[in-house]
């Protein structure tokens, strides 16, 4: 005997959020080729280094566009748990995407740190400031998203980061133009690039453990096992899984033996409950068994190898 419950949650208007994700890609590839520009007429690495942020920035949002629209697909035949995780495949593949551009940076960073060049600082201060009003904005159109998705949250990230990097990179502009100091501008790029791949490390965390189905942060196992075990007319549980599906969906699979006392139907509503008001486990799958049917030494958490 097995049951199965679930129900879902949808935490942003999907037309509104595509819109402004839309209007945030169009942004940073008109902001990208203008930087590209400027900085290989400025000769500043600072600038082009702001420029090829920029341009993951609109790769990124509009991976995050794409994974956003995918994921709100029925399942099907072919992908039975839906395509929710779309998002998080895709925030993988954003935050890959700015570690290895910050260790590009670092290197290019260092090099012309060693050997400074000569830069224009005017035109990185006049187009850095233009940089940063379009940061500015993509932040603001991205910001209320970046709470419930970490999909958008990636991308988010991106357009936080660059704005940073702007304001660095106009301060760069003024110290050369003040002082001559050519040096900054390789300084400022090794600061990005350290700032980037902190934030992209510690964004990677959470999107792995989704992908490597580890159970959800916040939930104790153990916890959860003995509650369950805890219930009237439950005499054991075994088998136990918790993962999430996607970002905002637990799901919990056991194999659960009744002890006799209560009828099945009612032993499974009552973890189903139990499981959802204590823990938030709306998504639940029980296997119910008599001592005579239940599995021989099991695990009591997963499978065994």
């Amino acid at each position: 005997m097995s049951g199965h419950g679930h129900h879902h949650h949808h935490h942003v208007d999907p037309a509104a959020g595509d819109a402004r994700v839309g209007l945030a890609v169009g942004a940073n590839l008109a902001l990208t080729l203008a930087q590209v520009v400027a900085g290989v007429i400025s000769g500043s690495l600072a600038l082009v280094a702001d420029a090829i942020h920029n341009l993951s920035d609109a790769l990124s949002l509009g991976i995050a566009l794409a994974a956003r629209r995918i994921g709100r697909r029925p399942a099907d035949a072919a992908m039975t748990f839906g395509y929710g995780r779309a998002e998080v495949v895709a925030a993988l593949v954003n935050y890959t995407t700015l570690i290895v551009i910050a260790v590009w940076l670092l290197a290019e960073g260092v090099t012309r740190l060693v050997a400074p060049e000569p830069v224009a600082g005017w035109i990185v201060v006049i187009v850095a400031g233009l940089a940063l009003a379009v940061d500015v904005a993509t932040v603001a159109l991205t910001w209320a998203m970046a709470k419930s998705s970490v999909n958008i949250r990636a991308a988010f990230l991106h357009n936080l980061s660059d704005a940073l990097a702007s304001v660095g990179v106009i301060v760069a502009g003024g110290l050369i133009l003040a002082f001559g100091w050519h040096w900054i501008d390789a300084a400022v790029t090794l600061a990005i690039a350290a700032y980037i791949l902190w934030q992209s490390a510690l964004g990677l965390v959470p999107v792995v453990r989704i992908l490597m189905l580890a159970s959800p942060e916040g939930l104790d196992t153990e916890e959860v096992l003995g509650a369950m075990r805890g219930v009237a007319g439950v005499g054991d549980v075994h088998h136990l899984h918790l993962w999430r599906m996607q970002e905002h969906e637990a799901a919990l699979e056991a194999h659960v033996v009744l002890d006799g006392t209560r009828p099945p139907q009612e032993v499974r509503l009552a973890l189903r409950a139990m499981l959802e008001d204590r823990f938030g486990l709306a998504h639940s799958t029980l296997e119910l068994e008599t001592p005579e049917t239940a599995c021989a030494e099991p695990r009591a958490i997963g499978h065994p190898v």
